[in-house]
């Protein structure tokens, strides 16, 4: 099963599930929209079905937000919306004709790419020289080391994506390495293995 086709399948079930931790989502936000500004343009990787785009949006001036999966770009198309946001079917990785934009949001997603130094060169490539790259990163290498395992189990069967395991630190270190100089890392509430870093273009 193609990366498309899981999320595909999962995308209505995923439409539906609540935020499992609320005030760490809003923490993140907040904390995102201090690195924007209203003439910007920006754009989300991984946007699922829209809801973190459209609450982005009124601090901005236009959202372009991407997933790799139809169905969920169908959900996010089909909620109200503000006029300055535009959600596109696409690869994490494929070329976006807005490029480079003000700063690239990226939550939930760099842990589900299997090449960590091309996803981050992506970016860089992606965002304008002195732009940001805001991401929030799950760092599987902190948690049970079992749990690698038990995911790959779940992917033979069709009931998990692909999932990247690194530490914090080497997540860290890749966005230096990238040519980032990283403005805020953080974890927000409880949440002490799900990273939230602003990286600068330099």
């Amino acid at each position: 099963m193609t990366e498309a086709a899981f999320w595909d399948r999962l995308a209505l079930k995923y439409s539906r599930k609540p935020i499992d931790n609320v005030p760490a989502y809003e923490a993140t936000l907040d904390r995102t929209r201090t690195f924007l500004h209203a003439d910007d343009h920006i754009l989300e990787m991984g946007c699922g079905t829209g809801g973190t785009a459209i609450l982005l949006a009124p601090s901005v001036a236009h959202v372009t937000a991407t997933d790799i999966s139809e169905k969920m770009v169908e959900i996010a198309r089909a909620k109200k919306q503000p006029g300055n946001v535009s959600f596109q079917q696409a690869a994490a990785l494929s070329p976006v004709p807005d490029a480079p934009f003000d700063a690239i949001c990226a939550f939930n997603l760099l842990h589900l790419l299997p090449d960590l130094p091309k996803a981050l060169a992506h970016l860089k490539a992606s965002v304008k020289p002195g732009g940001f790259v805001i991401t929030k990163t799950p760092c599987l290498g902190e948690m049970n080391m079992f749990l690698p395992i038990a995911i790959g189990a779940m992917r033979l069967v069709g009931r998990a994506p692909y999932v990247n395991s690194f530490t914090i630190n080497a997540l860290e270190q890749a966005f230096r390495e990238t040519g980032f100089t990283l403005v805020e890392t953080a974890h927000f509430l409880d949440q002490k293995n799900s990273r939230f870093i602003v990286a600068k273009h330099r």
